[in-house]
């Protein structure tokens, strides 16, 4: 369910209207509320990676370890989108022209889109604490990193309970059936 070039897509795009330039917390907080964002209203994350909680906030653990380096991108993926991060920014590797971004839907945009208006303006420390304060699914880790669940994200985004489960035994259910493909 993870995709690389996606996911380094939605960064290109981010970054593209910070200018070209972003910090890399605040990339990932804005990656991470635009996932938020898609649960709320399509009852799926856009880029499928696994969320966790660490002391600056909740993340996309992928999706971290691209940025930072700590994984070889694929072809095509995070570092032909992405340049590699310096003095804790990240820049687009080239111009970003909107008919490129082939992986984005329009409901892509528009969650996407929707998150820059709210939080956009905010700088990372800003965002960072937002995250910390209105972000209940996250959980101080004390230093460490701990798994969020989907069904805490959808609960914190006011489904109940029994909602809550279905849609996120959903998105584990998609997740096995990617796996199984991906195995052949």
């Amino acid at each position: 369910m993870f995709n690389e070039r996606k996911v380094a897509q939605m960064a290109a795009y981010l970054i593209d209207k910070e200018g070209g330039r972003m910090s890399h917390l605040k990339l990932m907080k804005l990656l991470y509320l635009a996932d938020r964002e898609a649960m709320q209203r399509y009852g799926a994350p856009l880029s499928g990676d696994h969320m966790v909680s660490m002391p600056h906030g909740p993340v996309l653990s992928m999706t971290l370890n691209l940025m930072d380096g700590d994984i070889e991108s694929s072809e095509g993926g995070w570092e032909a989108w992405i340049s590699d991060k310096e003095n804790n920014e990240l820049s687009t590797a080239h111009a970003v022209r909107h008919a490129e971004l082939d992986e984005l839907s329009l409901a892509d945009f528009d969650v996407l889109d929707a998150v820059w208006r709210q939080f956009g303006h905010m700088n990372k420390w800003a965002i960072r604490d937002y995250t910390h304060d209105h972000c209940p699914e996250w959980k101080d880790p004390n230093g460490s990193s701990n798994p969020i669940a989907y069904e805490d994200v959808f609960l914190a985004l006011g489904r109940t309970k029994d909602q809550a489960a279905e849609l996120a035994a959903h998105i584990e259910a998609e997740r096995s059936i990617d796996r199984l493909f991906a195995g052949l």
